[in-house]
């Protein structure tokens, strides 16, 4: 099977460190024979959870706005790539209420057990998190991780591997650390491989 990689790009800004990395991972996925699609949150139009708990009940939000298309594109794919910067010691908050959007696959798989994803998708589906952040400091990582770890487990996507990288306040421009982009690239690569062996 060729297989098909959704990049969830996390990141405020389209041309950032973070898409470059993101970039990257998704050539190295398209490179292994994989179809890659994307969705970069700052660009959907859709408001944070409520609580209405329609989709207690149901396998979609009652809330009609842009996540109805992310619903079926994260169903469909068959492993997911996730990158962000970390933000006050976490995740930007668009990408954040982005994740808590995808309740709805937490109410099928926890409260209904009727998960939304298939159990052949289930099966092959692997979950890459690309972070950055600016500080070089211990547990700078911990929030981001947590919250990725958490939703990768909701939408039956298993968190398979991870490039996690600090100091970019001295780093400044990605696009200098050939190494770095290259670590992205194999990481994808490695993703699109497993589907594709």
């Amino acid at each position: 099977m060729a297989g098909t990689v959704l990049g969830i790009l996390g990141s405020p800004l389209p041309e950032g460190n973070t898409a470059k990395l993101f970039e990257q991972a998704l050539k190295g996925a398209a490179d292994a024979g994989c179809s890659t699609t994307t969705l970069h949150v700052s660009t959907l139009d859709y408001q944070p959870c409520t609580e209405m708990m329609f989709c207690k009940d149901h396998d979609t939000c009652i809330m009609d706005d842009d996540m109805q298309q992310a619903y079926t594109k994260i169903r469909n794919a068959d492993s997911i790539i996730i990158a962000t910067p970390v933000m006050t010691m976490g995740i930007p908050g668009g990408l954040k209420s982005f994740m808590d959007r995808c309740q709805v696959f937490y109410m099928a798989k926890y409260v209904r057990k009727e998960p939304l994803v298939t159990s052949e998708k289930r099966r092959v589906r692997r979950g890459l998190f690309i972070c950055i952040a600016g500080m070089n400091i211990p547990e700078v990582f911990t929030g981001a991780r947590l919250t990725a770890k958490a939703f990768f487990d909701i939408i039956d996507c298993p968190y398979q591997d991870e490039l996690l990288i600090s100091d970019m306040d001295t780093i400044r421009d990605i696009a200098t650390r050939h190494d770095l982009l290259d670590a992205a690239y194999e990481r994808g690569r490695a993703i699109g491989l497993h589907l594709n062996p």
